[in-house]
């Protein structure tokens, strides 16, 4: 077999792909069992030139960290031939789950990485005077890895100027496939759809779901009333 082709496909444990169902690997509560909260850990969103996702993902998750890779299956022509193949539901886009030391090391001291990047916040300014590599909060991070975990052809990547939304309001879905992901309600594709945010990477939008499957997230100030009673 051709060595960049190995290298440049998903290992046999790629199982922190969307291709698998979360159902399959999670904790009581829906969080993620590979997951678990650590404060010393932030979500760092990183780029990968030259289309290797799998290569970083397969080099970093062998080095112990955890790292997330949202995949899909695509249809593609090869020799003539239409093949069904993984690829890269976010293309150049890898997310890693480390202290920003460890991440800092693979960024800037692996010559095996050197096609890795930060991926940097373009709305916010450090004290160097520049812009600081973009992380992600542990909470919309599970929640991006809900919706990307499920087999489902018709989850996509959606511009916000096709999502229609019917209020502000935040979401969760109740029941259904989706159960336990939160959003907004938007009509996308002539579609009911909830449409989860990645802040500063993208947007991504459920297959329809009925109304019944639906239901308010109560805002902070509805929990604090709702707690002083």
């Amino acid at each position: 077999m051709n060595k960049k082709r190995e290298e440049d496909s998903p290992s046999s444990n790629a199982g922190l792909t969307s291709d698998v169902s979360l159902k399959n690997r999670s904790l009581p509560d829906g969080v993620s069992v590979e997951y678990a909260p650590d404060p010393k850990k932030k979500w760092f969103v990183l780029r990968v030139t030259y289309g290797r996702e799998f290569k970083a993902y397969n080099f970093i998750t062998g080095d112990g960290t955890e790292a997330y890779l949202p995949v899909r299956y695509v249809m593609k022509l090869c020799n003539g031939k239409k093949k069904r193949i993984l690829a890269s539901l976010l293309p150049n886009f890898l997310f890693v789950y480390a202290t920003p030391e460890k991440v800092e090391t693979y960024v800037k001291h692996t010559p095996e990485l050197h096609f890795l990047t930060y991926y940097y916040n373009h709305f916010r300014v450090g004290e160097s005077g520049k812009n600081p590599p973009l992380t992600v909060s542990y909470q919309d991070m599970m929640n991006f890895i809900r919706v990307t975990s499920i087999r489902n052809e018709h989850v996509r990547l959606v511009e916000s100027q096709h999502c229609h939304y019917k209020s502000g309001d935040r979401v969760r879905i109740i029941d259904g496939d989706f159960a336990g992901i939160e959003g907004r309600v938007a009509r996308v594709a002539g579609q009911q759809r909830v449409v989860i945010e990645l802040p500063g990477v993208c947007l991504v939008a459920t297959a329809y779901i009925p109304t019944p499957f639906i239901e308010l997230v109560p805002s902070e100030n509805e929990k604090s009333d709702s707690s002083d009673r």
